[in-house]
């Protein structure tokens, strides 16, 4: 079974906005599909490997776009 990191969506969005990105344009340079992006934004969950990407796209730790406990 998969294990899943719940993404912080509010920051997903700041960060995005910082970063001057639409979504297509983040699904780009992050190479996932906008589809996956989407699940991401209704469910909060992703795979670890999905999130080093979004991060690595948006020049931040992958702890920067996850929820705290």
């Amino acid at each position: 079974m998969a294990s899943y990191l719940r993404v912080n969506n509010d920051k997903l969005i700041i960060l995005m906005a910082k970063n001057n990105l639409t979504v297509k344009e983040l699904c780009k340079k992050a190479n996932v599909f906008d589809g996956t992006l989407r699940n991401i934004k209704k469910t909060h969950n992703a795979r670890p490997t999905t999130v080093y990407k979004l991060a690595k796209a948006l020049n931040v730790e992958v702890e920067d776009l996850i929820e705290e406990n």
